[in-house]
């Protein structure tokens, strides 16, 4: 018999939530359940997806919250600076940042096929974008007295990647930029890490059934992730309820790589 949904808590109540690529996929449903917990006012960010943004801005509208659209690419530094001091001021201060965008070089098969321009870029997206985001709105957080950063890694902190060195390499690097930043800005500003493991998305949609029932028979837990299981999670890790919770990997992976 299936258990009962699971009331969603309102552990954002009156808080502010900027969530980094909102416009499709986990950030979205991140930035809706934000919403379904109370935020009063949600940032959503987008580089180039701006009717992604503009849907997920109707989607927390719907959900009583106020969205506030913010563009900016996170690579380049004075961008971020720009969206930082656009968000603190349009959303009355940001009480939580989820760092959710990155890029996992889905065209790479293997990696024989690694490229110079991939390395740069998924470096440059991955831990370079980040850290800007953590370094500006961290900074501007600690000036406000509060606040918590999630940064979005993945079980490859634990497997590798055959498939794509680089890609591994830049989670990686993320860890040393949560652990680093967890240090300055305590105890006044969490920052952690949230690492999924398959989690049901349009990219794992379109594998073949073959290789998802074979997915699910090395996770534990036997299904994938829903986008429901990522955004429970992460509110969880940036609400008062991870209070004494810092510099942590929560790995969420249902089991599938017990470390």
């Amino acid at each position: 018999m299936p258990l009962a949904p699971v009331p969603i808590p309102r552990r954002f109540e009156g808080r502010s939530v900027v969530v980094t690529g909102a416009g499709t996929g986990f950030g979205a449903e991140i930035a809706v359940r934000a919403a379904q917990e109370g935020a009063r006012s949600v940032g959503v960010h987008y580089r180039s997806s701006v009717e992604g943004a503009k849907r997920t801005a109707g989607r927390v509208a719907a959900e009583g919250s106020t969205p506030v659209l913010l563009q900016a690419d996170i690579v380049a530094w004075d961008q971020i600076k720009a969206m930082a001091e656009a968000a603190f001021e349009r959303l009355g201060g940001v009480d939580v940042l989820v760092n959710n965008v990155g890029d996992v070089a889905r065209e790479q098969m293997s990696w024989r096929d690694i490229t110079e321009e991939s390395i740069d870029h998924i470096l440059a997206v991955d831990i370079k974008g980040t850290m800007l985001c953590v370094h500006e709105f961290g900074a501007r957080m600690l000036e406000a007295g509060h606040g918590a950063i999630v940064n979005i890694g993945s079980t490859v902190i634990v497997r590798g990647s055959a498939r794509a060195p680089q890609y591994a390499a830049a989670k990686y690097g993320l860890l040393g930029v949560t652990k680093s930043y967890a240090h300055a800005f305590a105890p006044t500003v969490r920052v952690n890490v949230f690492a999924p493991g398959f989690i049901e998305t349009p990219m794992t949609d379109v594998l073949p059934d073959k290789v998802k029932e074979e997915l699910k028979t090395r996770i534990p837990l036997g299904r994938m992730g829903s986008p429901r299981d990522v955004a429970a999670a992460i509110v969880f890790l940036a609400s008062d309820e991870a209070g004494y919770i810092t510099g942590h990997v929560l790995n969420v992976n249902g089991g599938m790589h017990l470390a």
